[in-house]
């Protein structure tokens, strides 16, 4: 049986398996409000993954200003692009809106949304 998973790295570099919308909505106020020091020159961002144990793998990274990306990979190795990166900017509450589509597995919408390629 396929076993599919969701983890949050926040802005801290912490990982979080299978974050709750409070944990996703803090990651973000992170972001988007400056609290997080960059770390080495690097702005902060948070990077929502989900996937399945034997393939597919999805990424969506927001960054500090608002900044999104979103790609879709093989398997969670990141050995093969499945399309190429997505990129938009967006606010707070569209990031959000994005994060607890990708937490409902519902990539679809994800994909629907106006990126630029």
């Amino acid at each position: 049986m396929t076993h599919a998973w969701v983890e949050l790295t926040g802005p801290d570099g912490h990982n979080v398996q299978a974050p709750t919308e409070a944990q996703l909505a803090a990651a973000l106020s992170e972001i988007y409000e400056g609290n997080g020091a960059a770390l080495d020159g690097i702005a902060p961002s948070a990077v929502l993954r989900f996937g399945y144990d034997d393939g597919l793998m999805y990424q969506l990274e927001v960054a500090r200003g608002g900044a999104i990306r979103f790609e879709e990979w093989s398997d969670r190795d990141c050995e093969i692009a499945l399309a190429s990166p997505r990129q938009m900017s967006a606010g707070k509450e569209d990031a959000l809106q994005l994060c607890k589509w990708m937490t409902l597995r519902q990539v679809a919408k994800i994909r629907d949304q106006d990126w630029q390629e």
